[in-house]
């Protein structure tokens, strides 16, 4: 039985990346683009009345902004994931999108396939950082316990740690080291026990301040 699509809801308020971005979703038979939004207010309001499965949310936006919309959308919604498609690479506006409950950061001008991957990261829950910003994100956050003694990774295990520290999915380790993602996903949940963390990003902190990696 077929798997119905992904319902995303784009809110971007530049009309040529607004049309570029329904364009290259609308070319992948697993998503269908629900509503476009121009400003942040039309956005929650949208989300509200569509309930889509994401909602692709620029930062700059008219009114209220990516961030405070994602907040807004966030806290009625929790279920619906907010992937962040921004020009804006700032430190402060890095964290405080992913503060504010998004879950994931995208650079424009990024591939599309990029794109396609984070929205899948965040559809299964995890955290996505774009490659070009994720040591500058990581760097900035509190990092947690030291991962327990007598819990070595394994080799395999580092060399997946190793492409999480540097901002890459699930489906694009699994090409990197040509293994299924369901092995990837294996081995993500086995380095998130051993480190005692509760997610990827927490595991990337662990790794750069023990110089795991």
């Amino acid at each position: 039985m077929a798997t119905e699509p992904l319902t995303i809801l784009i809110v971007e308020d530049d009309p040529m990346m607004q049309l570029g971005l329904e364009q290259s979703l609308s070319g992948h038979p697993e998503f269908t683009v629900v509503g476009q939004a121009e400003d942040g207010f039309r956005g929650v309001e949208l989300a509200r009345s569509l309930h889509p499965r994401v909602v692709v949310m620029d930062i700059g936006l008219p009114g209220m902004d990516g961030i405070a919309a994602t907040q807004a959308i966030k806290a009625e919604f929790p279920d619906i994931h907010v992937v962040m498609l921004t020009s804006h690479q700032s430190e402060v506006e890095v964290i405080a999108a992913l503060s504010s409950g998004a879950d994931a950061y995208c650079i424009k001008g990024s591939t599309v396939d990029r794109l396609v991957a984070a929205i899948a990261a965040a559809q299964e829950g995890a955290t996505y950082l774009d490659p070009q910003i994720a040591r500058q994100v990581i760097q900035h956050l509190r990092p947690p316990q030291s991962p327990p003694l007598g819990m070595p990774l394994s080799q395999r295990e580092l060399d997946v740690l190793k492409l999480m520290v540097e901002g890459y999915s699930n489906p694009e380790i699994a090409g990197k080291l040509y293994l299924s993602p369901n092995t990837i996903k294996t081995h993500v949940r086995g380095i998130m026990n051993k480190l005692s963390v509760d997610d990827r990003v927490q595991a990337a902190v662990v790794a750069l301040r023990t110089g795991l990696v």
